[in-house]
């Protein structure tokens, strides 16, 4: 096991492209860390700059205590896992897991031993004798990680290893992929555009943008604390909502005012994000979570309420969605148009769908409730979970790392 450093990295293509732009990141030893972010954000080029598969620009990378930018990928001491399996067709599962293995000269006792080892861990002792054709592709999959095992590296490298599997066989395979990530403690870099992946699999999980780092955090604070528009437009699935607003201070106390609606705000959170009362007074853009919204007939009674005319609703068996127009033109800031492109080139979930001008927000709520497409329905808000932008800058107000993403 090892840890990995980037030290003001830099990707440049032919032509001035800059794939990465100066990164700096520190992969603990033993961590899980996800890279995500949209087509194009540098995450799969920092992966293969990392494992030798692409030169590097400028800066440094260290595995360990070793500086490895000259190093050949064969000498760096690490495992790689291609969204495309890469098996050989003509070996059978035994023989791709110990190909590796049979190339470094190890006896063929200690590669029978590893080989039967590894199978056992990823449940593919029944297959030892079958060909790559005769898998399906979970089974593939599961022999290009034991393939990797198998070799006891420093560091395991993957690269959207589950996207060519179905979306049931994902959940199952991400849940295989933390198991083995607990018995096994091996330092992990892990490439994907799927952002549930990247939650539910990563310690840390590191957001990149135009190649540059967005923020790096564990999976619930950038939930719940993302540092600017983009990654609060990022993460997250339905996508937070957002809106041009006014801050200001009225008998009861700080408010904001939005699309014909004033919401409080309380104390504690004008008090937890520093500078936000100087936005007293002043625009600001709200954003909220679709998971804040309730049902108000099921919120807690201090939650403010939101009356609004239900447009559609996903029912999800669990909950329901609510999508709704707002009185207000969609926010126009750099980081939600990027965001909304993203989402036009993906699968469309993180769209910023406009009607008459008008924004749709979304709003996630109890089962029980009885909101219906076309009908007038009470919302609560969780107003101690509100986020506060910049309109400027795209910063998170008063985010204790507001100062170093902007620099």
């Amino acid at each position: 096991m090892a840890k990995i450093v980037l030290d003001r990295v830099d990707k440049v293509y032919a032509g001035g492209v800059k794939a990465v732009n100066g990164l700096n990141l520190e992969i603990r030893d033993g961590e899980f860390m996800v890279l995500v972010g949209p087509s194009g954000c540098g995450k799969s080029t920092a992966l293969r700059m990392i494992a030798g598969l692409e030169e590097i620009s400028s800066g440094k990378i260290s595995i360990g205590d070793q500086v490895v930018n000259d190093l050949a990928p064969k000498d760096r001491d690490i495992a790689m896992v291609f969204q495309n399996y890469a098996l050989y067709p003509h070996m059978t599962v035994a023989q791709n897991l110990e190909f590796g293995l049979k190339l470094r000269g190890v006896s063929k006792e200690e590669r029978r031993k590893k080989v039967e080892e590894a199978a056992k861990m990823l449940g593919l002792e029944q297959y030892l004798s079958r060909k790559p054709a005769a898998l399906s592709g979970g089974q593939r999959q599961r022999v290009a990680m034991g393939r990797a095992i198998v070799r006891e590296p420093q560091a395991f490298l993957m690269d959207e290893p589950l996207s060519n599997l179905d979306a049931k066989l994902r959940v199952s395979m991400r849940a295989s992929l933390s198991q083995l990530h607990e018995r096994l403690g091996v330092t992990t870099v892990y490439v994907t555009h799927d952002q549930i992946e990247a939650m539910t699999l990563g310690d840390r999980v590191c957001v990149l943008r135009e190649g540059r780092l967005q923020q790096v955090d564990t999976p619930q604070r950038l939930f719940d604390s993302p540092v600017n528009l983009f990654v609060a437009g990022f993460i997250g699935s339905p996508a937070m909502n957002f809106v041009s607003a006014e801050l200001t201070r009225g008998d009861g106390g700080a408010q904001v005012a939005f699309a014909g609606y004033t919401l409080p705000v309380p104390d504690e959170v004008l008090d937890g994000k520093p500078g936000l009362d100087g936005y007293l007074g002043k625009k600001v853009i709200l954003g909220v979570r679709p998971s804040d919204f309730e049902d108000a007939a099921h919120a807690k009674p201090d939650w403010a309420p939101l009356t609004v005319t239900s447009t559609v609703t996903e029912e999800l068996g669990s909950e329901i969605n609510v999508i709704f127009t707002i009185d207000a033109p969609p926010v126009e800031h750099k980081d939600t148009a990027d965001l909304a492109e993203d989402a036009a080139e993906g699968d469309g979930d993180g769209a910023i769908p406009l009607t008459d001008n008008k924004a749709l927000w979304t709003a996630r709520v109890n089962a029980r409730s009885h909101a219906r497409p076309g009908q007038q329905i009470e919302l609560a808000v969780d107003t101690r979970r509100l986020h506060f932008f910049d309109p400027a800058t795209g910063l998170a107000i008063g985010h204790p790392d507001a100062a170093g993403a902007a620099g």
